[in-house]
């Protein structure tokens, strides 16, 4: 026998129910969080703060004459330090305006003895010219040529030597890292070296650096990063004149080895040089003379003028 069918439950029933879920119920963190954005305790501190006031200025006669106290001392402070600093300004600057006139004051001394010194030089020189007209055998003036006592011109050379335009760094192992130098774009007084005895070697009767006349006796060393000759320094660029025959005197020394050491600057490091063949050059006086004289020394044996070595001493 079959039973007829069950009627099936009836869903569409409006009635309440107690244990409905709620729509958004899957999205209850977010709820929570967009209907309570503020903090509890907050809530609380901007409750009381609105029961008490948000103002933190004191209240009492007390708080209120300790803070005017403490407004006032601090613009009295300032206006104390603003009137020092307006007072001590004018006092540096006069300070200033002093060492700057001493500077000076100095300056024009030193050029006026300089000068002093230039024109007692001359009357020397002019003195000894006549002294050895008379016993001279016409080799002295080739001397002071050779010693640079007397400006000289000529045909020649001028020989520009400059730093990089960009001076830098490397590690390329070239001949300028061998003495710890780094920047390798600057040129050096070893530099200077090679050029001026390449001149030298290479022909050349006289040579100034940078209006500096050199002698037999003259030094070119460092200071830091200047380059000194005889103790005076110098600026780039270096202008380098040479009396010779300019055109052999050119060929010479760009062909010998010190002519080949300064084309490697211009050509791995960015030194820039450049080499004119000039039909009269003018070389100033050397500033200063040592005269050296050599003494037999004494219990030789050997010829006059010479030590036991046959070498003579100064």
């Amino acid at each position: 026998m079959c039973g007829m069918p069950q009627p099936q439950p009836d869903r569409s029933s409006s009635a309440p129910r107690s244990d409905r879920r709620r729509p958004d119920a899957s999205m209850f963190l977010l709820t929570n969080v967009m209907e309570h954005s503020l903090d509890d305790g907050y809530a609380e501190a901007a409750a009381r703060r609105g029961q008490t006031g948000s103002s933190r200025l004191p209240t009492s006669a007390a708080g209120r004459l300790g803070l005017a106290g403490g407004l006032l001392l601090a613009a009295v402070v300032i206006t104390v330090g603003a009137a020092q600093a307006h007072r001590a300004a004018p006092t540096e600057a006069k300070e200033r305006q002093k060492l700057i006139d001493r500077v000076q004051t100095q300056t024009g001394k030193a050029d006026a003895l300089q000068k002093e010194v230039d024109g007692l030089r001359d009357t020397v020189s002019a003195e000894q010219r006549a002294a050895l007209k008379d016993q001279g055998d016409g080799r002295e003036e080739l001397l002071e040529v050779l010693a640079g006592a007397t400006a000289v011109h000529g045909p020649g050379l001028k020989l520009v030597v400059d730093d990089a335009k960009e001076a830098s760094t490397g590690d390329s192992g070239g001949p300028r890292e061998s003495d710890g130098f780094s920047d390798t774009g600057r040129v050096r007084d070893r530099d200077m070296q090679r050029v001026v005895n390449g001149l030298w070697a290479s022909g050349a009767e006289a040579i100034s650096v940078n209006g500096q006349r050199l002698t037999a006796l003259s030094a070119i060393r460092a200071a830091g990063d200047a380059i000194l000759v005889d103790n005076r320094p110098l600026v780039p660029p270096y202008t380098v004149l040479a009396i010779g025959d300019g055109e052999k005197l050119s060929t010479a020394f760009q062909d010998s080895a010190d002519g080949q050491y300064l084309h490697v600057l211009e050509e791995n490091y960015g030194i820039r040089a450049s080499v004119t063949v000039q039909k009269d050059v003018r070389l100033a006086a050397a500033p200063s003379l040592v005269v050296r004289y050599a003494r037999p020394v004494a219990g030789s044996s050997g010829p006059p003028g010479t030590g036991a070595t046959g070498k003579g001493s100064s």
